[in-house]
């Protein structure tokens, strides 16, 4: 089955992916620090636009455009829970972390929190404290966005089925993932760029995305397939 409708695709290389890492003003070393036995990275460098990986592609707002980035958005040592959870996976490394918005296959929002660490992506729910998905990095084949400026990314696994998710961070989300999936897989993520893509919200369900420009903003519609 045909799960995409003709993206454009673009391959993000060394010199275009925008780095994670804190890079020091003074030594251009990387900073990292560790609170409770977690390291966390992030960056204060500044974004740019024509440091972002899509360059040419994705239409950027300007309240992006040039934006810190901090990676740990929710202060992961102080939540007990999301500790348990990475020190039993044996997770030490928080490259992102924030409160998303999350589609289900009923077509629900869902709030969840995202962690990025250097091998999975976990999503948790912030009302339970509980996991309700652990997703590994060497599993992510790609990532689809529309190119016009809206907050959605798909997360595409083919052994498992894909995830929809919305956040006002999704230029740094899909940043980090790109680095480390890099790292941790050796490939390089596949990023597609399509105002109609198709996603599993469930192993047997198949939705379709379809973004379009209006007057006042993007009109975004989820549709069975």
């Amino acid at each position: 089955m045909e799960r995409f409708r003709t993206p454009r695709r673009v391959q993000i290389d060394e010199a275009q992916a925008l780095k994670y890492d804190t890079a020091e003003p003074n030594d251009g070393g990387q900073e990292d620090r560790e609170e409770n036995g977690m390291r966390l990275r992030s960056s204060g460098s500044k974004v740019t636009e024509d440091q972002e990986p899509f360059m040419g592609v994705k239409v950027r707002r300007k309240a992006s455009r040039h934006r810190d980035y901090r990676g740990d958005y929710v202060d992961v040592p102080s939540r007990p829970y999301l500790m348990k959870i990475l020190e039993k996976q044996g997770d030490k490394t928080v490259l992102f972390a924030d409160k998303v918005l999350k589609f289900t296959g009923s077509g629900k929002m869902k709030q969840r929190i995202l962690l990025i660490t250097d091998f999975a992506m976990y999503i948790v729910d912030p009302e339970t404290d509980a996991l309700k998905r652990r997703i590994a990095l060497a599993a992510v084949e790609r990532m689809c966005l529309s190119e016009l400026s809206d907050n959605f990314f798909a997360v595409i696994i083919p052994t498992e089925y894909d995830i929809l998710m919305a956040s006002t961070r999704k230029t740094e989300i899909v940043t980090v993932l790109v680095e480390a999936t890099k790292s941790a897989a050796d490939y390089e993520l596949e990023v597609d760029f399509s105002n109609r893509f198709e996603y599993h919200a469930t192993a047997e369900l198949v939705k379709e995305v379809e973004f379009e420009e209006v007057e006042g903003g993007i009109k975004t519609r989820i549709m069975r397939k």
